[in-house]
C-alpha cells in the first residue's frame, strides 16, 4: 500500500515530537545579575542602541602573524568588547567574552581576536577548505566599509582551524559576491581559555580613497558560538540581521592618511591536459599544453577592470546532477570564477531577498546567466578572451562585460556583450537598466538582443518593493516579447506577507538568460508568521499558506497551487518543514518522462512532502525527505536525503540519494540519482576531493577528483580528474557497453603577482 499525502503529514508530526531537543534553553544572562553588577537592563533594544567606536593603534614593532597575540603592541590598543547577541536571545549579553584589538603599519591592517570559552574542548571546528560553510562552526568574523558609505563591505570569517571564508556585501547586506578573494595573512591559536585569531590585511587588497586626510571605516564583530546556536555582535543588531549591515555598523577610527597602491595584479596560468571520450569536442582530444593570463586594475578606488586571455574553467567542480519531473528547464548555477565575480552588478530579474519569501528567483527568470557564454548544454566552449568593468562612479553602480568564443561544431563563433547600470536614490530605492547582446561574429548575420528597467524599494525597514519591464529581439520573430512583474512583501519579526505578478509575452526569449516557464502570466500570494515558541528546545515556529497561479496570456488557468505548511527551527540549528499541497495542471500538449509519457489533459491531485535536517554541526548529521501523492494520471513516491559524517577535521564524508517511484496507472518506472564524496585537507592549503554520482534517468556516471595546492596567497595547483561514463549497454567508441563519453585529466598552475 503506498503512504498517500494525509500518512506522511501524520509521520511529519512523529519527527516534530521526536526531534525537539529535551535540554532547556540557555539563561541569558549566564547565571549573572546584571542588576547586581551595574549594568544596564536587559534585554535591549539593538536597533535603538547608540552604535559603538573603536580606535586603531599603530602598532610598536612587528607583528608576526601566528595567531598567537603575544607582542607588546597588542596591549596598547583598547579592545572592543561588551557583545549582544543577535540570537537566540535578542538584546542579551554574549555569554562567552570576546576582545576585538586593532593594529596598523605602513602597509597592514592588523585584526586580533581573543575569544574566551569556558568550555574550550566544545569549540566546533569541522572544515579547513577555503570559503567553508560557516553557519555550522565556531567563528569569528568582520566587516570593513571602507568608504564609510553605511551600504558596501568586504566581510571575513574564520574558524578555529584557520579556515577563511572572504566575501563582498552590497547594498546594506541584500546581496553578496562570496567569490571574491583577498591577499591576507590568517592564524589561529588555541588555549585553556579559547582561541584567537590574528590577521593581516595588507592595505592593498582593499578599496579606499586614498584622497581623505583621516580614514574613517564602517566596522562590525561577530561571534558565533554553535554549540549554543548564538551569534553575539559588537555593534548589536536584531534578530536575523548580518554582520555586514553596514548601517547599523560601529565606526573605526584611528587610521591616518593611507597611501593608495597601483591595485595592478597579474595572475598567468600553465595547463596540461589529455581529453578523451565520444562526446568530446575533436579539436580538444588528446595532449595539450596552454597558457593564459588574468590582469585586474584599480581604475580609480571604486572602479575595477578585469581583463582575461584565453580564459580557462578547467579546475570548476561538476554540476550537481538532478532529478526532473517536471516539464520545464532545469537550472544550473555558476561556478566559474570568472563570471561569479562581482556577479551581483549584473543581477536583473526575479531576485533574493534574505528572510522573504517572495515566490520567484533567478532559479525562475534571470535575463543575464552567463552559463550562456563558453558552455553549450554543458559542454565547454572555448573563450579567446574577454573584459570586464565594475564599480561605482558619479553615483551609478556599473558594470561592462564583453566576451569573445570560438567556433564550434554546433555554434559559430560569438560576441557577448552586457551593460548594466543602477542608481540609488534616496537610500531606499535603486533604479536601473541592462542591455544584453548576443551575436555571432561570422557566417550569417545571428543575434539575440535584451534589455530592460527595474526599480526596487526598501521602505519602513520592512517593505520591499520589486518591478522590471524588459524585451527580447531576434530577426525575423514576431508576437509579444514583453515580460514584467510587480511585487511587494513585508516581513518584520512576526509577519510573512508578499503578492507577485509577472508576465511573459509567447516571443520573449532571453538567449543569454533563464527562463523556467515563458509565455504566461503569475499570480502568487503568501500569508506566514514566526512566533517565538515557547517549547523546549525549539527556537521558532513558521506557519504560512501560499496561493499560486499561472494562465496562459488569454487568462485561461494552467496551473493553480494551494499551499499549506509549517517550518520549526530549532535551537540546536536542525530544521523541520512539511508541506501539503493541492494542485490543478491543465496540459496542451503531453511531455515525456524517462521511463513514461503524461498526456495531454487535466488533472487535479494532492501531494504532501515533510523534511528533516539534524544539527549539521555534529560530527554525524543529515537530512531526509520524503514525498508522495498525486501526480497528474497517478501517483508519485519519493524519498531522499544525505548523511554527512565528519570524524576529523581533516576528512569528512557525505553520501546523498534520490529515489521516485512513478507509477502513471500502470506504467512504473523510477528516477534515481546517488552521490558520494570525499573532502580530505592535509592543512589549509593543502586540499583534495572525490564525487562520484549516477543518474539512473540519463544512465550517467560522473566522477570528479581534484587536488588543489595553495603555494601563494591565491596561487594554486590544481591537479583535477573528470569523467563522464554511459551505463546504458550501448558501446559508444566500442568495448563493454561502460563507454566513456568524457574524460579529462588536468594539472593546472597559476600564480598571482601584485603591483
Amino acid at each position: 500500500m503506498h503512504p498517500s499525502a494525509r500518512q506522511l503529514l501524520a509521520v511529519a508530526g512523529l519527527l516534530a515530537l521526536s526531534s525537539v531537543p529535551v535540554t532547556a534553553q540557555a539563561d541569558p544572562n549566564n547565571g549573572a545579575d546584571p542588576v547586581a553588577e551595574g549594568r544596564r537592563d536587559w534585554p535591549i533594544d539593538p536597533e535603538a542602541a547608540p552604535r559603538p567606536t573603536l580606535t586603531a593603534v599603530r602598532a610598536a614593532g612587528a607583528i608576526e602573524v601566528d595567531g598567537e597575540l603575544d607582542e607588546a603592541a597588542w596591549a596598547d590598543a583598547r579592545p572592543a568588547t561588551d557583545f549582544v547577541q543577535s540570537t537566540p536571545d535578542t538584546g542579551y549579553p554574549a555569554t562567552e567574552r570576546t576582545e576585538v584589538r586593532i593594529l596598523y603599519d605602513d602597509e597592514t591592517l592588523y585584526i586580533g581576536a581573543t575569544l574566551y570559552d569556558s568550555e574550550p574542548d566544545a569549540v566546533i571546528a569541522q572544515q579547513m577548505v577555503q570559503d567553508f560553510y560557516s553557519p555550522n562552526e565556531d567563528v569569528f568574523g568582520l566587516s570593513l566599509d571602507t568608504f564609510l558609505d553605511r551600504r558596501n563591505a568586504y566581510y571575513i570569517m574564520v574558524n578555529a582551524n584557520g579556515a577563511v571564508r572572504d566575501a563582498q556585501a552590497y547594498d546594506n547586506s541584500r546581496t553578496s559576491n562570496t567569490e571574491w578573494e583577498g591577499v591576507m595573512h590568517v592564524e589561529t591559536a588555541r588555549g585553556p581559555d579559547g582561541w584567537s585569531v590574528e590577521m593581516g590585511i595588507p592595505f592593498s587588497t582593499l578599496r579606499f580613497d586614498p584622497s581623505r586626510p583621516v580614514q574613517e571605516w564602517g566596522v562590525n564583530f561577530v561571534r558565533r558560538v554553535r554549540r549554543k546556536n548564538e551569534d553575539s555582535l559588537w555593534a548589536p543588531v536584531a534578530r536575523r540581521t548580518r554582520v555586514h549591515k553596514m548601517d547599523e555598523a560601529g565606526t573605526l577610527l584611528g587610521l591616518p592618511r593611507l597611501q593608495g597602491s597601483r591595485n595592478v595584479t597579474v595572475k598567468p596560468y600553465a595547463l596540461g591536459a589529455d581529453v578523451s571520450g565520444s562526446l568530446a569536442l575533436e579539436a580538444d582530444r588528446g595532449r595539450s599544453w596552454d597558457g593564459g593570463v588574468d590582469v585586474k586594475w584599480g581604475v580609480t578606488p571604486r572602479m575595477t577592470a578585469d581583463l582575461t586571455w584565453r580564459t580557462d574553467f578547467s579546475q570548476v567542480e561538476a554540476d550537481q546532477e538532478q532529478v526532473n519531473l517536471t516539464r520545464f528547464g532545469l537550472f544550473f548555477p555558476e561556478k566559474r570564477e570568472f563570471f561569479i565575480e562581482n556577479s551581483g552588478t549584473y543581477q536583473f530579474g526575479d531576485l533574493q531577498e534574505r528572510n522573504y519569501r517572495l515566490g520567484a528567483s533567478p532559479r525562475d527568470f534571470t535575463l543575464f546567466h552567463s552559463r550562456r557564454i563558453g558552455l553549450d548544454q554543458g559542454r565547454p566552449v572555448p573563450i579567446v578572451g574577454g573584459g570586464r568593468l565594475t564599480g561605482r562612479a558619479g553615483g551609478f553602480q556599473l558594470g561592462l562585460l564583453n566576451m569573445q568564443t570560438e567556433e564550434t561544431t554546433a555554434l559559430p563563433p560569438e560576441n557577448f556583450t552586457v551593460a548594466r547600470a543602477r542608481r540609488s536614490l534616496f537610500g531606499a530605492l535603486d533604479v536601473g537598466g541592462i542591455f544584453i547582446n548576443r551575436q555571432a561574429t561570422e557566417g550569417p548575420s545571428s543575434y539575440n538582443r535584451s534589455w530592460g528597467v527595474d526599480a526596487n524599494a526598501y521602505l519602513f525597514d520592512y517593505l520591499v518593493l520589486h518591478s522590471y519591464w524588459a524585451q527580447t529581439h531576434e530577426p525575423g520573430v514576431s508576437g509579444d516579447n514583453r515580460a514584467m512583474r510587480l511585487s511587494a512583501a513585508w516581513r518584520d519579526a512576526f509577519w510573512d506577507v508578499s503578492a507577485l505578478y509577472r508576465s511573459f509575452g509567447d516571443a520573449f526569449n532571453p538567449d543569454v538568460g533563464f527562463i523556467r516557464r515563458g509565455s504566461v502570466r503569475h499570480y502568487y500570494g503568501t500569508v506566514g508568521i514566526h512566533p517565538r515558541s515557547g517549547l523546549p528546545g525549539v527556537n521558532e515556529i513558521n506557519p504560512y499558506v501560499e496561493v499560486e497561479y499561472y494562465t496562459d496570456l488569454d487568462g485561461s488557468i494552467e496551473t493553480r497551487n494551494l499551499v499549506g505548511a509549517l517550518d520549526v527551527a530549532f535551537l540546536d540549528g536542525g530544521m523541520l518543514s512539511v508541506r501539503g499541497t493541492d494542485r490543478y495542471e491543465w496540459l496542451e500538449t503531453g511531455f515525456d518522462l524517462t521511463g513514461g509519457f503524461v498526456p495531454a489533459g487535466s488533472y487535479g491531485f494532492r501531494e504532501g512532502s515533510v523534511s528533516y535536517a539534524s544539527n549539521a554541526a555534529r560530527a554525524l548529521s543529515g537530512q531526509i525527505r520524503m514525498s508522495g501523492g498525486g501526480y497528474f494520471q497517478g501517483e508519485r513516491r519519493s524519498i531522499g536525503g544525505n548523511v554527512v559524517w565528519r570524524p576529523h577535521r581533516r576528512i569528512g564524508f557525505d553520501v546523498g540519494a534520490d529515489h521516485n517511484v512513478i507509477d502513471l496507472t500502470g506504467e512504473t518506472f523510477t528516477a534515481d540519482v546517488f552521490s558520494s564524496r570525499v573532502d580530505f585537507a592535509w592543512s589549509t592549503r593543502l586540499l583534495a576531493g572525490a564525487w562520484v554520482q549516477y543518474n539512473d534517468a540519463t544512465e550517467e556516471v560522473v566522477t570528479n577528483v581534484r587536488l588543489n595546492y595553495i603555494h601563494a596567497p591565491l596561487s594554486d595547483v590544481f591537479l583535477v580528474y573528470s569523467e563522464r561514463r554511459s551505463t546504458d549497454g550501448s558501446p559508444v567508441l566500442g568495448g563493454d557497453g561502460r563507454s566513456v563519453l568524457d574524460r579529462r585529466i588536468t594539472l593546472k598552475v597559476t600564480k598571482l603577482f601584485s603591483f
